[in-house]
């Protein structure tokens, strides 16, 4: 049987806290273009992402 909708959707959940914690851990030692490359990867990986990329000041270097 496969799983069920709500597992797959807890399952993405937990994936994209994952990458997200690995790619915060990242932003402390980013230079401008990787700033700017890390909001791009965070508006392809979630729907909420604008609001992460304000709370994580990244605004400024991606415009």
């Amino acid at each position: 049987m496969s799983i069920s909708e709500r597992k797959k959707e807890i399952r993405r959940r937990r994936k994209r806290r994952e990458k997200l914690t690995h790619i915060k851990k990242h932003l402390a030692k980013a230079t401008k273009s990787e700033q700017v490359e890390i909001a791009r990867k965070l508006r392809d990986m979630t729907p909420g992402a604008e609001v992460i990329i304000a709370n994580w000041n990244l605004a400024a270097a991606d415009r």
